[in-house]
């Protein structure tokens, strides 16, 4: 098994043994350097802080890591972009973390001496791990080798979004075996048909069988090697629903494939009043705290929106919150005043050239969304969760894309996992692609995933991700 599943979120075993041996070399060097500063003279830190302050040092740098996509990006990274990534994640965010926790914790401050150090001998050292677990534990001999069972529109689906956007670490996925159906897999991915599946599987190191077709039943021509597929599973090899692994290795769910059974005898979408009550006091917990950091921020963008274009420094629209409730959103304004002059919801688009100057700088930043703080303190909104979308948009949405509503059952949230994997969504089939990733968290949140989210926002913030 390659992966484990923690509070019902897919956790890869590769990149847990990654970030382990991450906070190991970040805490090592940390307590070697302020050790070896300490004994020739060139820090007076107590001795008794080095601890506590490696595994500080070590616990921040790791979550500017996660915060910059480091872990996930890592299969399909360049060097180039490994040590731009590696460099941001701990010269710029861990830096500012580090910097923000020690006047917090002054007594676990190491000395800029040995902090600058420390940070840049880290930072090699966490590029050559990288390169040398990369080539080793996602080398040929010891990657997971998985076969698709089916080779029609969804297995060719599958197969083409897996090998271009979210191929894991220590995974491979060979090929696809016909079934007998329309193929639409190109021959480089197609495997020839076993007379014998099982000893196909073992001559092949094969050791997970994906099916992936549109329809089981004989009397369509399709070919569901039943007995063979029983053999496969009780001789060791596992044998996986095509949605259940789209889901597992794509995080999010192909809607193609959703039936209202997947919905109904699921393990996920279960309501629990102990979770929205973590989750509630989380949220005011966060939104408070946001409230007093940014602050100054909040002024700041009020003045630039109102000498750039004068009043209205806020607007706000309605949007559809949990069980279809409307409610009014408030964000910082980025358009002009006739934006919508004729009273028509428009989607925004590319270069749009309703938006003004400043509104595209606090678009690309976040900061137009900074009044919604006052929407999860009343409770219409929560940190995470699905983006609230227009009713004039949502009666149109619920008409053209099965299961929309489902993302309703979920309070709507001022970051999400759509906006972490999808981009800015500006039409009915970006919505559906979004979707697609809001129907995951819905089935799959909890507080662990909601914090993972959080985490990894940052990059979205800092690099300006899906920013219209």
């Amino acid at each position: 098994m390659s992966y484990i599943r923690f509070r019902k979120h897919y956790l890869h075993i590769p990149y847990l043994v990654l970030a382990v041996l991450e906070f190991g070399l970040l805490f090592t060097i940390f307590s070697l350097l302020t050790f070896l500063f300490a004994f020739i003279g060139l820090d007076h830190a107590p001795v008794q802080t080095d601890v506590l302050s490696a595994l500080l040092f070590a616990l921040v740098l790791s979550c500017g890591t996660l915060a910059m996509g480091g872990y996930l990006a890592v299969v399909h990274e360049s060097l180039s972009s490994l040590f731009f990534r590696v460099l941001v994640a701990y010269c710029f965010v861990g830096g500012i973390g580090l910097s923000v926790l020690y006047v917090v914790m002054p007594s676990a401050d190491p000395g800029s001496t040995n902090l600058f150090w420390a940070v840049m001998l880290a930072s090699l050292a966490v590029i050559l791990l990288r390169l040398v677990f990369l080539r080793i534990v996602d080398s040929e001999q010891l990657v997971r080798r998985v076969v698709i069972l089916g080779a029609g529109d969804f297995a060719a689906s599958l197969l083409d979004e897996y090998q271009r956007n979210m191929r894991a670490l220590g995974i491979r996925v060979i090929g696809c075996i016909s079934d007998n159906t329309r193929c639409s897999v190109t021959d480089d991915h197609l495997l020839p048909t076993p007379y014998d599946l099982y000893k196909f599987c073992r001559q092949n190191k094969v050791s997970e069988i994906v099916v992936a077709q549109q329809e089981r039943r004989r009397s369509e021509g399709s070919w569901l090697p039943v007995p063979e597929l029983m053999e496969c599973k009780l001789r060791g090899i596992a044998v996986t629903n095509g949605i259940d692994f789209y889901e597992r290795e794509l995080k999010k769910a192909k809607l193609d494939m959703v039936h209202p059974s997947w919905i109904v005898f699921s393990d996920g979408f279960k309501a629990s009043k102990s979770r929205d009550f973590a989750k509630r006091s989380l949220d005011l917990l966060i939104s408070l705290s946001l409230l007093v950091l940014m602050l100054p921020f909040i002024l700041l963008t009020a003045l630039a929106v109102f000498l750039e274009t004068g009043r209205p420094v806020l607007y706000s629209q309605k949007r559809v919150g949990m069980l279809g409730r409307e409610f009014r959103i408030f964000k910082f304004r980025s358009m002009r005043q006739d934006a919508e002059k004729d009273g028509k919801a428009r989607w925004a688009s590319a270069n749009d050239n309703r938006i003004t100057r400043v509104g595209a700088f606090i678009r690309n930043t976040r900061l137009d969304e900074l009044p919604q703080i006052y929407n999860v303190i009343r409770g219409e909104m929560s940190i995470v969760g699905p983006r609230p979308e227009r009713p004039e948009f949502v009666s149109e949405l619920k008409e053209k894309i099965p299961f929309y509503d489902t993302r309703h059952y979920v309070k709507p949230g001022l970051m999400g996992w759509a906006q972490l994997k999808y981009p800015y969504g500006a039409s009915v089939e970006d919505a559906r692609g979004k979707l697609e990733y809001d129907l995951y968290y819905s089935k799959n949140h909890s507080l662990v995933m909601d914090l993972l989210i959080m985490i990894q926002t940052v990059e979205v913030i800092l690099l300006g991700k899906g920013v219209r």
